[in-house]
């Protein structure tokens, strides 16, 4: 169920409305390459799903006239506990890209999480404004990530979120309709800030490194010299691991169900993950949030904020940084109005309002 954002935009169709809309204006290939799984795509058809099998405990008699949804993230002021997450392709949805995205999240007072991919520079991203990190993918050659993240650096990246789930990409089955993304991508949509060496468009084609370790997160920590996160955990000695081995966040996901089919969905794992790493590091999740509720949830089940892609870039498609404006305040509203009806006047307060069955 939908609610009333900012603008007066009433309705439970508000995503579905989107979608429609931005179908009207994406290429095939590239509205197919959005919304791909993996091979059966399992994965991908479970993860909304999971959200709503969650069931809520809320709490009585508490004051929640003022609630409060902003706070800190990696160091970082917020207005909501939500994000951008990493996706590649926006000057396929909107000209000015990622910065029209970054401008929108930095209006809402969220972080963006910049592909490593992406059709526009890390200048342009900095003049924005907006708080921004770097989704990285380690090279076999360690100093070409290593170059990559200092310039991100440079022009203000706040973090960046190492990637740990993609050794190699996952295999995802041709449409029958034929045709794909890289064959008719405008080159501009991406790699703006990848070596020329590196800017081949299909990802499948880019070396990553098949040796990650535990040392990696340190060696970027010391390199970069801001918060590191790792993204890609589902396992709670995962999490357990790259927080003893220097990060300060793990992000729970499962690439949108693009990767390891039949892989958990990360409602089933965002509770195991902060049960292994305690309050010793800031836990993320992304992977089918389509609401306000679904947000309230992945919080009360232990996430400090949860992101979200395809319905922003959907978003960004239909109506370019006011639709993504607007999709971010409806999100807003409907966690406001959770928080209210679970009795929680904060976002901390909404942790242990699940139901566990004990």
């Amino acid at each position: 169920m939908g609610g009333s954002g900012r603008d007066g935009t009433v309705g439970p169709g508000w995503l579905v409305d989107l979608e429609d809309r931005a179908r009207a204006v994406l290429p095939e290939p590239v509205l197919r390459y959005i919304g791909e799984g993996a091979r059966d795509e399992v994965t991908l058809g479970e993860a909304t799903a999971a959200w709503r099998e969650v069931r809520l405990l809320p709490r009585v008699l508490r004051d929640v006239r003022e609630v409060r949804l902003g706070g800190e993230l990696l160091g970082a002021p917020t207005r909501s506990p939500f994000g951008v997450a990493p996706m590649t392709l926006q000057r396929a949805a909107h000209p000015r890209g990622e910065v029209a995205m970054a401008e929108a999240a930095g209006e809402a007072g969220v972080p963006l999480v910049l592909s490593s991919n992406a059709g526009s520079t890390f200048a342009e991203i900095g003049a924005t404004g907006a708080t921004w990190w770097l989704q990285l993918y380690m090279t076999p050659e360690r100093e070409v990530a290593a170059r990559l993240l200092d310039e991100a650096v440079r022009h203000g990246a706040g973090a960046v979120a190492l990637t740990v789930d993609t050794p190699v990409v996952g295999t995802r089955y041709p449409s029958p309709a034929g045709g794909r993304v890289w064959d008719v991508a405008d080159p501009a949509w991406l790699g703006a800030n990848l070596p020329e060496e590196g800017r081949t468009p299909d990802p499948a084609h880019r070396a990553k490194a098949m040796d990650l370790a535990p040392a990696d997160l340190a060696w970027l920590r010391e390199r970069s010299g801001v918060p590191v996160v790792v993204k890609g955990v589902l396992r709670g000695d995962d999490a357990a691991d790259a927080v003893e081995a220097g990060a300060d966040g793990v992000w729970v996901s499962n690439h949108g169900g693009r990767q390891l089919d039949q892989a958990q969905a990360t409602a089933r794992c965002v509770a195991r993950v902060r049960e292994a790493v305690g309050d010793r590091a800031t836990v993320l999740v992304d992977g089918g949030v389509r609401s306000g509720l679904h947000a309230a949830v992945g919080l009360a089940l232990g996430a400090d904020a949860v992101l979200l892609g395809r319905p922003l870039f959907m978003a960004l498609a239909a109506d370019g940084p006011d639709g993504v404006r607007r999709a971010l305040a409806l999100l807003h509203d409907e966690l406001e109005e959770t928080m209210r009806l679970a009795g929680c006047a904060d976002v901390g307060a909404l942790r242990g309002v699940v139901d566990t069955g004990r």
